[in-house]
């Protein structure tokens, strides 16, 4: 098993898909719900088991390494 701060990568959880952490929701998700023009409150309360700060958390990381990738 895999684990960053925010996601996790296990074999036994969604067949290895990236979840956020101590959760099932894949990270994917998120960019999908954004992508379809739902706000980040919006998910929240689609996904309970994900908090505002674990996904703010992700988006930061993501738009870090995006930035990284440019430099």
């Amino acid at each position: 098993m895999e684990s960053l701060e925010s996601i996790t990568i296990d074999p036994e959880i969604l067949g290895g898909t990236p979840v956020f952490a101590g959760t099932r929701v894949p990270v994917k998700t998120l960019f999908d719900y954004t992508e379809k023009d739902y706000t980040l409150a919006e998910f929240i309360e689609c996904f309970p088991s994900v908090t505002r700060e674990m996904a703010c958390r992700i988006l930061d990381q993501s738009e870090s390494a995006l930035v990284s990738l440019a430099s």
